[in-house]
């Protein structure tokens, strides 16, 4: 097999998996926080450097959301899990500016956790891996799209990088921005990055006091009400029509 066709098929692989294989990050980055505060060498640097790691979360997640509210039904999103879906190229949004905005997304979202632990040698591993994984997806969805899209594609993506974006004002969307995709597809961004948040907060507090005490804390909070809108959310999309939206 063609080493071109090795890596599309590689990425169509880890496409599919794309939901599970980040709880190695997670794992890994927990293990090294672990290890720092067992032996007495993670730096002291307080709450606010927390909440610094939680604002490139939720920058992420912003990423994430004006993506998503600005697409049609049938592209950007989780798709299939056989594979590939997209109805229309999108072009204009945050897609005038980078190739692949919601893996920009999900970078800062990790990246916000992977800050928790305060070493520079894990975030550079863990950047390093991200993009080895990443880059091999991104490499089998162009793959499809030039298949699909042929020159129109080759067009776009000529001027426009992959990962990191332009500095500069994007095209107007197409499409307005709607709430009920955000609701509907973005429904676990911020649940997941709390809960992640008051994991750690968990471990840091077993690790230190060597036990684990249920503290109304900001990370509790962010996370109890995160969730308890996560499950609201989950129903009304379940037993409801309330966040359908036809093209969206």
């Amino acid at each position: 097999m063609a080493l071109i066709e090795e890596l599309e098929e590689q990425g169509n692989v880890l496409f599919k998996y794309r939901s599970y294989i980040p709880i190695v990050f997670l794992a890994s980055g927990l293990l090294v926080f672990a290890f720092k505060l067992e032996n007495l060498d993670y730096p002291y640097l307080g709450q606010y450097y927390w909440h610094i790691c939680l604002g490139v979360g939720l920058l992420g997640l912003f990423v994430r959301i004006y993506t998503v509210a600005h697409t049609p039904k049938n592209t950007s999103g989780r798709n299939t899990s056989e594979g590939q879906v997209a109805d229309e190229l999108n072009q204009t949004g945050i897609y005038s500016l980078v190739r692949h905005p919601l893996y920009l997304g999900n970078f800062l979202m990790w990246l916000g956790v992977a800050m928790l632990t305060a070493d520079m040698w894990y975030l550079v591993a863990f950047t390093f891996m991200y993009w080895v994984y990443y880059e091999r997806i991104m490499f089998a969805e162009e793959a499809f799209l030039r298949r699909k899209f042929g020159e129109p594609y080759l067009k776009w993506a000529s001027d426009k990088p992959a990962f990191i974006p332009k500095f500069k004002a994007p095209v107007t969307p197409k499409y307005p921005f709607s709430i009920k995709k955000v609701l509907k597809k973005e429904k676990n961004g911020v649940a997941a990055l709390f809960g992640l948040f008051y994991i750690f907060d968990l471990v840091r507090q077993y690790i230190v006091t060597e036990r684990v005490e249920l503290k109304l804390n900001f990370w509790f909070w962010g996370f109890a009400i995160s969730t308890v809108v996560y499950l609201i959310l989950k129903f009304i999309k379940k037993y409801t029509t309330i966040l359908e939206e036809e093209g969206r």
